[in-house]
This record gives C-alpha cells, structure tokens and sequence, in this order.
C-alpha cells in the first residue's frame, strides 16, 4: 500500500474485541450499554475500559456505536453516556440521530462524531452538507461505486471516508429501511431488525401469477472487496470497515487477519503472528459479491440465506451410504457440507477416486452437484489458538546508559545500575541479553541487541536483569500511551449550515424533538416525523435498493408489474426507477 489506511474491525464484546487487535486491527468498533444499532451487543462501560486501556498499548482505537434514532426521553441518557465514554477514553462515536447531533453541538466535547451509513450516505450533497457541518468522519453507503467515491473525496479532501470492506449486506439502504417495523414493529433503525430480507417470498405479477415460488429474493451475497483495496485507497478511503457486530470470535479473526495481510502496514502498532492461514472462505458467507464498487452484478443470493463456505468440487459418483466429490482438498469427520440449498455433516470419509463422503443424514445428491464445506473442523481448531500481538523493540547500551527503542521511534534511556563491576564482563554481557530476549507473553518483543565495547556492566543476578527489564519495558509502554494521547484526534467545532433539500419527510428519521430543531437550523422543515412514530397514510417506501429482482430474474425489459407475497399472503408492490437504477419496495394501498 502506497499509504497506511485504518482496518476498523467489529466486536460484539470485549473478549472479540481483543481477538480483533491481537490479529492487527488499527481500531475496532463496539457497541455501548445502550442505543446501538445491534441490540444485541450492548457491552458494560467496565468492558469498554479494558477494551480501551488494551487497545491504546497498540495506538489502536475504539470507536462507539451509538446508531440508532432515539426519543426525547432518550436523549439526556445519550448523552449523558457519551460523556462518560469520553472520560474513560474512547476515540469516537459513531451515530445516527440528527438531535443527538443537534445536542452534542452544544456540549463542546473534542470527541470525534462519525455518522453512521445508517445516516443514508449516498447522495453527494449529503458529504458536503456533513463537511461543512465539522464532523470528523463519514460512513458511505454500501452502494457507492469507486468513481462515485473519488467524486465525493476530490469535493470534501479533508473529510474521512470510510467504507465497508467485508461481510453481510443489508439489501435496504442503510437508515431507509422500515419493512421490519411494518411487519412486525421491530425497527432497523432501533437496533431492532428481523431481517425480513433473509425470507421467503413469491415473486408475483399484478394478476397474482407466480413468477417465482419460495425464493429469497432479497438475499444478497457478502460483500469482498480485497480485490479494490489500492483503488478504493487511491480515491480516498482512509478506513476500512469489516461488518459483523453479531459475529463469533473465529469469524472475527479470521477475516481481520486476511485485510491485515492485504493491507500491510496498517495506522497501528505492532505484529501478530497467527497458528491459521487466513481465508475468508472457511468463515460465514453467502458467496461474494464486490456489489457496485464495478457496476452491477449477480450480487444476489435468491435460492438461499445459509452460509456456502468454501467450494470443494463436483460430485462424480453416488452410492446408497456414500457420495464421491472429486476435490483437491482433504475433507474430515464432522466437516459441515453445503449443496442444494442444504447440506450435511461428515461421518467418516474414504478414498475413491476423489474423496468418498459417508453423510450423518440421508441426501438426496446427483452427479454433477457442486459441493461446498461451511464448517472445517481442523481450520476451526488453528482458528481457536491464541494470537498474541507485540510491539518490536530495539535495545542498545554505551558506557552506563540503556535506551529502548520501538517501532514507532519512542524511546527511553536509563543508566544501568550501580554496583561493583563484574568479574567476567563477557558472561554479564551475555546473562543480559539472554535475559532481555525473554519478552514471553509480554507486549514486546525484541528486533535486535546492541552492546556497545564500552558498556560497564556491574555484576547483577539474573533476578535483578529481570526486574530491570519489566521496569524498562513498563517505562516505555507508559511513554507510548503518553505520546498517544497527546496526539489523539480531537473533534473540531461543530456548526449548523444549510441542507440540501427544503424539506425532509419520514425517510429523515425525525424521532425527538432535537431532530426536528437539527433541521430546522439548517433551513429544512420536517413535514412528518419517523416511520417509527407514525405510519404514514399513504402508500410509501419501505424499502429503497439498488439490488433488483427483475435483474435477478432476467426480467429486465419486461413490462410486467411485479409484487412480493410472503408467507401470511402479505402483498408488497415493487416499483422500479431504471434511470437512476433503484428498485423500491412499497406498502399496500
């Protein structure tokens, strides 16, 4: 990489969030007590302290969710909370709700504010409107092409991008999302979503013919953009974010290790050193998609929600107790398999010009089936050992003077203490450097040894070469956290400036009255408020995509009105807008 750009890795708690920077991120994003846009991974403040004290060893940072649209009664509480995490050092919140904003414009905290692609990033004028409001950051939407986000850089040089890399999609457009509010009053923007995209529907016409029978038509693939690193870096990308808040440990580790690999030298400190060969293959996917960072493709996965995982090869022979998959790989006893929407579990495997498969259920299977593997059980084993990530440290000597050095040029000197000389310099010298290589567990390790001819050892015995080595080594930590801190990013005055649009309606996710003052100062006037508050009385959006099922369907130039049916007979009319390449999903009249 021409310069180093942040990974932002994702922690559903503090035990993954220190999995994620022991294997490299540069900063990792966890939800707080309270209003995160995954409830379900709320953390106490007493964890995100020791996430905090943790990362800042490694001048990696911790940023905050606290992305979800609040009340009234709410707001004092968020705020009151935001204070709090910048007491015990966070290093930035990410958020949603325009009154949040409205109110910490006048709190004067130098915390950077990050707005969160739930905030409906997509629209050029919507980073400006941001830039010249004074935050520090936004989050794009998932849709944005490479050209379009070199546009929105080239015009605001100074704002911070960052972009989704990795993980699950949400086929909506972040923030513009009520279809699980609609259905069930489980609000996406709430942290509450049931993920009516990952069910079934039938595609119908406007006469009730269906077009297509249980697929999942709003199912999308993952997103993997490894592959535009170094063009989406050269248009101005600065961070890149792994999504997955709910995800386990090993899938954490996993996929931070992969980017750190591809990344290289990242805005952090130190190196890890992993028992696993990062593949992003072996964790959760649906499949891949780079979505639209190249234009449209079959980012789509309509036959099914269930992970693939990696593909293994075709199967070549079927047997009443066994199947034979022709594949290079080796597969394993309790191995997960994927084929057909469905898949099996691995009893016990044999040779057979291939590898023969003794499934634990009945399958029905055919010769030609492709095979995929979603769970490897000895890649999960490598997966669960621990990595540990140190920091690389010179040390030299001259006279009575030793300095230690890191990586990222903090140094500390001391002199050697003061006792009788020793009696064989030589075996002192090399008791001292023997010692001073055992860094074990610690959060250093040594790059290299320089003892100058003139040291003058005095005699001491291995327990006091080790002291002396903890005292150092405590001495430079203390200074690396010092030189962070007096070099943390401060969030500058934030102002209110006009919006792009005279008006805003439900799709503005007006919650609280602050929200509604937010706008007001900037000279739109919120004609409705949320989704959330009220229904509007109308037909409407509730859903806006880029993703489109006539695409998927290959039905493209046909003229027919398509609607989605779900399992309660619920009807939900699509409407398409070819010019600007976005498909809708509406209530009923």
């Amino acid at each position: 990489m021409c310069k180093p750009v942040e990974l932002l890795a994702p922690a559903k708690d503090k035990k993954t969030a220190f999995a994620a920077i022991d294997c490299g991120a540069d900063a990792v994003y966890i939800g707080a007590p309270a209003f995160g846009a995954r409830q379900n991974a709320a953390n106490s403040l007493d964890d995100i302290k020791e996430v905090v004290n943790y990362a800042h060893k490694f001048w990696v940072k911790v940023h905050i969710t606290i992305n979800t649209i609040l009340t009234d009664s709410e707001l004092n509480e968020a705020v009151e909370l935001i204070k709090k995490l910048a007491e015990i050092g966070v290093d930035a919140i990410i958020i949603q709700d325009m009154g949040l904003l409205e109110r910490l414009m006048h709190e004067h905290l130098d915390l950077p504010l990050h707005m969160s692609t739930q905030c409906d990033n997509y629209l050029p004028q919507k980073f400006k409107f941001f830039n010249d409001i004074g935050v520090s950051r936004v989050i794009l939407a998932r849709e944005l092409s490479i050209e379009q986000i070199r546009n929105i850089h080239e015009e605001n040089p100074k704002l911070e991008l960052e972009s989704f890399i990795h993980g699950a999609l949400c086929v909506s457009m972040s923030g513009q999302c009520y279809l699980s509010q609609y259905i069930g009053g489980r609000s996406a923007n709430r942290g509450e979503c049931a993920q009516p995209c990952r069910k079934q529907y039938d595609v119908i016409d406007d006469k009730g013919n269906i077009i297509a029978k249980n697929i999942y038509p709003l199912c999308l693939k993952d997103f993997n953009g490894g592959n535009y690193i170094q063009e989406l870096t050269d248009a101005g990308i600065c961070s890149f974010k792994i999504e997955g808040r709910l995800k386990d440990e090993g899938y954490v580790k996993n996929i931070v290790a992969y980017y750190r690999n591809l990344l290289g030298k990242g805005t952090s400190s130190g190196r890890s050193v992993y028992h696993f060969i990062p593949n992003p293959e072996k964790t959760f996917n649906r499949g891949f998609t780079d979505y639209f960072l190249k234009g449209r493709g079959k980012c789509y996965s309509i036959n099914s929600p269930k992970s693939k995982g990696e593909y293994l090869g075709k199967v070549t022979e079927v047997k009443k107790e066994y199947f034979v998959i022709k594949t290079d790989k080796e597969i394993h006893p309790q191995d997960g398999l994927y084929f057909n929407n469905d898949g099996c579990g691995v009893n016990k495997t044999g040779v057979n010009n291939g590898v023969a498969i003794y499934p634990n259920k009945k399958v029905n299977i055919t010769i030609g089936t492709d095979v995929y593997r979603n769970l490897d059980v000895e890649f999960e084993k490598e997966l669960s050992k621990p990595v540990k990530r140190q920091i690389g440290v010179s040390i030299s000597t001259h006279n009575k003077i030793i300095e230690l050095t890191d990586e990222d040029s903090i140094s500390i000197t001391e002199t050697l203490p003061v006792g009788e000389p020793a009696n064989n310099p030589d075996k002192m010298r090399e008791t001292f450097i023997r010692q001073f290589s055992k860094t074990g567990e610690g959060d250093f390790y040594i790059c290299d040894i320089k003892i100058a001819h003139n040291t003058e050892f005095p005699f001491m015995p291995v327990s006091k070469v080790n002291e002396l080595r903890r005292t150092l080594f405590e001495k430079l930590m203390q200074k690396r956290l010092e030189v962070y801190e007096n070099n943390r990013t401060k969030q500058k005055p934030l102002k209110h400036t006009k919006y792009f649009l005279p008006e805003v309606d439900y799709r503005a996710n007006v919650h609280n009255k602050f929200a509604e003052e937010f706008y007001r100062n900037c000279g739109a006037k919120v004609i409705e408020p949320s989704f959330e508050t009220k229904i509007p009385k109308r037909q409407i959006e509730l859903m806006r995509c880029k993703h489109c099922i006539k695409y998927a369907l290959n039905m493209c130039k046909s003229p027919k009105k398509l609607s989605l049916k779900d399992s309660h007979e619920k009807i939900y009319p699509l409407e398409f807008d070819c010019k600007e390449c976005l498909m809708k999903i509406l209530n009923q009249n």
